[in-house]
């Protein structure tokens, strides 16, 4: 199975960044296992609905950190090239965009 062409790179914009990325998503892990052992000893909700605003903030500066890598690296590098991959490129990170929006 090969990756489809737009995807295909020596390495991604977050790769310098990847232990700090790959930290920050195993701690939000443990926070996913802590809500779901808070609700299986039925803690109280609102210490619950805590914990997932906390998860939901967590995941959410990864997302806009990847994005931005994406826009600095990816994006930019279509950019200088041009063409029919540069508008790829800038309609991928528009409609991640939408979609971080909509969450």
């Amino acid at each position: 199975m090969t990756a489809e062409p737009q995807h295909e790179h020596a390495h991604h914009g977050y790769i310098s960044d990847k232990d700090r990325y790959l930290a920050r998503l195993k701690r939000i892990e443990g926070q996913a296992r802590g809500v779901h052992r808070m609700v299986d000893e039925e803690a109280y909700c609102i210490d619950i609905l805590t914990q997932i605003s906390a998860i939901t903030s967590a995941l959410e500066n990864v997302a806009l950190g990847l994005l931005s890598d994406h826009l600095g690296h990816c994006v930019v590098d279509a950019a200088k090239q041009g063409g029919p991959e540069a508008e790829a490129k800038l309609k991928e990170a528009s409609d991640a965009i939408a979609r971080l929006v909509k969450s």
